[in-house]
């Protein structure tokens, strides 16, 4: 299938899943024990996390394809990721302080997986800037795809931030240890979740693929319009 048959195949469940994933995050699931219903925000907060590293790790894997191939669906891949993982991160860094307010009594505080967190986002708004101030398509991608192999470097270090150090920011609820778990209705939601924000990403990162595509095929028409 095309991508524009993948578009029109994804945009109904990915609509249909945050859907539910709203219902069972407002309605379905039980309300915690010790948070209240502000708990409720850990079913966006955890999800757009993950989709983040994921998007991150794409953009790696797109930057390395280019480094290699010096083909531009690589970097067009690497482009799409970094806009969307950016916007994922951006997500976090909102909802993380909304939950934190009536959880710890303060917004935000310098702890390890914050600061890294704030690190990442503003690698990968670097990213982009660095995107738009270079003009000629080979060196930006070749300068690009270098950054997006340094900024990587910090995803490791944002998941095992809570495992190195001690940190205010609370343990994983999955593989976290002895005590680590979840309610397995909380569990289902989260998992709904995250499936709904993965196609979300995936639909989402096609249709800027083909406008990165239709914008490099304008620019090549206005150069040899220019030429001619």
């Amino acid at each position: 299938m095309g991508a524009r048959t993948w578009v029109r195949v994804l945009a109904g469940p990915a609509a249909a899943g945050i859907v539910a994933t709203m219902y069972g995050a407002f309605l379905w699931a039980p309300t915690e024990a010790t948070m209240g219903d502000i708990q409720r925000i850990f079913y966006v907060h955890v999800p757009s996390a993950w989709t983040s590293m994921v998007a991150f790790l794409i953009v790696f894997i797109g930057s390395v394809g280019y480094l290699i191939t010096k083909n531009l669906k690589w970097d067009r891949l690497a482009l799409a990721c970094a806009e969307i993982g950016t916007i994922f991160c951006t997500v976090v860094l909102i909802t993380g302080p909304i939950w934190a307010k009536p959880v710890w009594g303060i917004w935000w505080t310098w702890d390890a997986r914050l600061t890294t967190t704030l690190i990442l986002w503003l690698l990968y708004v670097s990213y982009l800037l660095l995107r738009d101030f270079l003009e000629e398509p080979a060196r930006r991608a070749t300068l690009s795809a270098v950054f997006g192999i340094f900024a990587f470097v910090d995803v490791p270090i944002v998941y095992f931030s809570i495992r190195l150090w001690r940190t205010q920011h609370p343990q994983p609820v999955l593989m976290g240890g002895e005590d680590s778990g979840l309610d397995p209705q909380m569990f289902q939601v989260l998992m709904l979740s995250w499936v709904a924000f993965s196609v979300l990403f995936a639909l989402l990162v096609m249709l800027r693929v083909r406008l990165e595509k239709s914008r490099e095929a304008i620019q090549q028409l206005r150069r040899e319009l220019m030429m001619g």
